[in-house]
């Protein structure tokens, strides 16, 4: 990252309208009011060759006639005439370029736009948009935007793909009394990526979280790279996340890999926060900007009212963060700040009769305990208590603490008296909100923060005794004969070449070479047609199984190549497959399926109705470690079963996360080549006994 570029995009200290009016109502009219109105301290340049004073300010023809330094030029003008504006600021020397003007690759130009960051590159510039609102700093008083004013003050910045929402969250910011430093417009991203913001955003002394809202990322891993190394707290609203719409797909995993779960794995993996909607974007930020993250998972949660208690309690649940009872002498601590009919438990019950005296010393009791990870603070409003006194009280008990890992979230529903004390408390370091729901919601978002980090802590160990070049040769010779599909035989071949556990096989090319690899493998098996043109081999009638004898081999080989020859008498049959019959296990599914921003993507379910019906399946980008294959099994539905249910044995899961983990290696070695995969199904057995590779399809990328 050019930081020194990218701070005179961000916080310029001089900015040129390109295409600056005198006319209200034009974008480049706007954008010099805007610069004014925010007290803007920096330099201001309208440049417009049929002007001589717009606003009160000296108008240039060009902006190579301005006398000083340029950090940044906003560029308001007719795409057709960008290209020459561009040229001239990179002969002036200009930093960076914030692209207003629309016309680009949104309405099908984008050799135009192309070509406008290639000339921008060569002058050494940055090219934030085209298509964009623009930037607004309240820390540098700068709104070169044509938002319509800066929105209230905050520790967040946000970085917006979508224009018109930038603008309705400005002015949204005074209604929800959840301000922003920074609001980043950043249109096409032509140049300037999500990537380079969060770097920027990441050592901005002003912003303390870094929130954004993505309709498309390019880049993918870099994103992810740059989100892992981030030391703020990163919030995505991402949307697009529908299956409306979604390409079919030749296997599995490329069928069942959505936008929404793909791309809420890459964030869980680069230690992104989701937020569900704008409403969860706003608090969720708002706490993330305040707070630092839930190291544990013992939330305590101190409350004046049943109700809401028992509302936060199934809150709590619902995100994940399901409470515990305090330990004994908490509890005892605890009563003696409440009546004889409240309750210590968790959610700590001091009863409507609660003062602010009993809010503050329990909460002191509570935060300082050694199990406590964060408290939630619920306040029902009575006539009788002084919403203002428990917020100041609550401020100042943190303070006095002087704890600064363990967060605090509060809680308020009452009426204006409320209210202002919630404003209050979000403006002094403590996020309130005006739901016991929001509340909980928001701490899990502080838990999932550290959760993340502890995730992408461990390290990769890298595959042992790889036979890449016979992986290579296999997908070579397919190439060859012109063929992206790969047989089951040359799948198992590339997986055993990456050391997966696949059944012992053999290619059999008449009755004589079935029977004799039978004997070999030994009874019972398993015969399946091998054909490239043949992917689903039980539609053509092309599988057997439970084959014990050599009569059963030879009248096996004859009907499965009879049925194959009445399905798709064209096919090119390679054979058939003679495979030892594996014993019963878990059915699960391990594919890939190389994303188009993300790259190779690796996907686990359960086989069977799961993966078929149910679509009970997890991703994560290529590659994994062990111990995050193994968070992987937790996220399924169907992990009780791999857990062994109804006297059953634990699956080998051990086993499989080291597969997992070396699967997703193979196809991330084989980027270039692989388009999708599918293990399916992979037996998985009892804890110590291993899994066996059942049956395997390779797609390459078309080239």
């Amino acid at each position: 990252m050019d930081s020194d570029i990218l701070n005179g995009l961000f916080r310029p200290k001089s900015v040129a309208v390109v295409g600056a009016s005198s006319q209200a109502g034009k974008i480049g009219h706007t954008v010099v009011d805007n610069l004014l109105k925010s007290n803007y301290k920096g330099k201001i340049y309208p440049i417009n060759p049929k002007a001589d004073e717009i606003l009160g300010l000296k108008v240039y023809t060009s902006i190579k006639d301005v006398p000083g330094p340029v950090d940044a030029a906003a560029i308001t003008i007719p795409a057709k005439y960008v290209k020459a504006a561009v040229i001239e600021c990179g002969e002036k020397g200009v930093k960076g370029l914030m692209i207003i003007s629309s016309g680009f690759s949104e309405v099908g130009e984008i050799e135009l736009e192309n070509e406008i960051v290639e000339i921008a590159h060569s002058f050494g510039m940055r090219v934030l948009g085209p298509n964009i609102v623009g930037v607004l700093s309240n820390s540098d008083s700068l709104n070169a935007s044509f938002a319509p004013f800066l929105p209230l003050p905050g520790k967040s910045s946000l970085v917006s793909q979508s224009g018109a929402l930038l603008i309705a969250m400005d002015a949204s910011t005074y209604t929800r009394r959840i301000g922003f430093d920074k609001l980043i417009s950043i249109g096409n991203m032509s140049d300037v990526s999500f990537a380079d913001t969060v770097e920027w955003l990441d050592s901005d002394e002003n912003t303390s979280c870094i929130s954004l809202y993505v309709e498309g990322l390019k880049e993918g891993r870099r994103f992810m790279e740059i989100s892992k190394k981030a030391h703020k707290p990163i919030i995505a609203l991402k949307s697009g996340v529908s299956e409306h719409g979604a390409a079919a797909a030749a296997s599995h995993t490329g069928s069942l890999a959505g936008a929404a779960k793909v791309y809420g794995s890459a964030f869980f993996q680069a230690g992104v926060v989701e937020a569900s909607d704008l409403d969860n974007l706003f608090d969720r930020g708002l706490a993330l900007s305040l707070q630092p993250p839930l190291k544990g998972d013992n939330l305590l949660i101190l409350t004046n009212g049943g109700g809401v208690g028992v509302l936060a309690t199934d809150a709590a649940e619902k995100n994940g963060l399901p409470l515990h009872f305090a330990p004994a002498e908490l509890q005892t601590e605890l009563k003696k700040h409440m009546p004889s009919f409240g309750s210590a438990k968790n959610p700590v019950d001091i009863t409507g009769m609660a003062s602010t005296d009993w809010y503050v010393d329990s909460f002191k009791a509570a935060f300082a305990h050694p199990w406590v990870d964060g408290v939630v603070i619920l306040f029902c409003e009575t006539a009788t208590s002084d919403p203002q006194g428990i917020a100041e009280g609550i401020k100042q008990a943190v303070i006095d603490s002087g704890i600064k890992d363990k967060p605090v979230a509060i809680s308020y529903v009452g009426g204006e008296r409320s209210d202002s004390a919630m404003r209050w408390l979000s403006e002094n370091g403590i996020p309130a909100y005006g739901a016991p729901d929001v509340a909980l919601n928001v701490m899990a978002a502080l838990r999932e923060s550290a959760l993340m980090k502890e995730y992408s802590a461990e390290k990769i160990i890298p595959a042992k005794n790889i036979q890449r070049d016979k992986a290579l040769k296999i997908i070579n010779d397919a190439r060859a004969d012109g063929r992206e599909n790969l047989t089951e035989v040359e799948a198992k071949s590339i997986f055993d070449a990456y050391g997966l556990p696949v059944t012992n096989h053999r290619l059999a090319r008449d009755e004589a070479e079935a029977v004799k690899y039978a004997e070999e493998i030994g009874y019972p098996i398993v015969m399946k047609i091998v054909s490239p043109d043949i992917l689903h081999k039980s539609d053509a009638g092309g599988v057997k199984v439970n084959i014990k004898d050599a009569d059963g081999i030879r009248e096996a080989y004859k009907t499965i190549t009879g049925n194959c020859k009445s399905y798709k008498p064209d096919a090119d049959v390679h054979g058939v497959l003679i495979q030892e019959m594996a014993p019963w296990g878990t059915e699960v599914i391990i594919g890939s399926v190389n994303d188009a921003t993300f790259g190779p993507t690796v996907m686990f379910g359960l086989g069977g109705i799961f993966v078929e019906v149910l679509k009970d399946v997890t991703f994560r980008v290529a590659p994994i470690a062990k111990g995050q294959a193994h968070r992987m099994f937790g996220e399924i539905k169907g992990a009780p079963i791999l857990a062994g249910v109804r006297g059953e044995s634990p699956r080998d899961q051990d086993r499989l996360a080291e597969i997992l983990s070396l699967y997703s290696q193979m196809v991330l070695d084989l980027e270039e080549e692989i388009s999708e995969t599918d293990a399916n199904p992979v037996l998985v057995y009892e804890e110590g006994a291993g899994l066996k590779v059942v049956d395997a399809r390779i797609i390459l990328k078309a080239k």
